[in-house]
């Protein structure tokens, strides 16, 4: 899920993006969003589907997202991993125990090259 901005050029600007040709500004509307988002997959080299937070980022509160978190959901929709705030709560390994608590290795597939972007509005 992609949420807020958290260091637009409007906002809480860091010097590292700036050095690194990261600067955007807050989006104005929802297709805005969704651009900095895809822009911000392929920098970062996601290989799978994203969901774009509306622009009153419900998501993000919903979810205490900010700055970033990871998240599993199972098929029913339960909530069955939640890292730390990261980056530095990012636990990979109890991310990875949790997927295999609820899946096989032989029924994951990989997405497809292409990115897709599903609005939740």
């Amino acid at each position: 899920m992609y949420i807020q901005e958290a260091h637009s050029s409007d906002g809480w600007q860091m010097e590292i993006n700036e050095k690194e040709k990261v600067v955007y500004d807050y989006p104005k509307n929802y297709d805005e969003r969704i651009s900095v988002a895809g822009t911000c997959s392929t920098n970062l080299g996601i290989e799978f589907p994203a969901l774009v937070d509306t622009l009153d980022n419900k998501t993000e509160h919903d979810y205490t997202a900010w700055p970033d978190r990871l998240y599993l959901i199972d098929t029913s929709g339960n909530v069955v991993f939640k890292s730390d705030a990261g980056p530095f709560g990012f636990k990979t390994d109890l991310l990875n125990k949790a997927l295999e608590s609820i899946s096989k290795p032989s029924t994951l597939k990989r997405q497809s090259e292409e990115q897709t972007y599903v609005s939740i509005e």
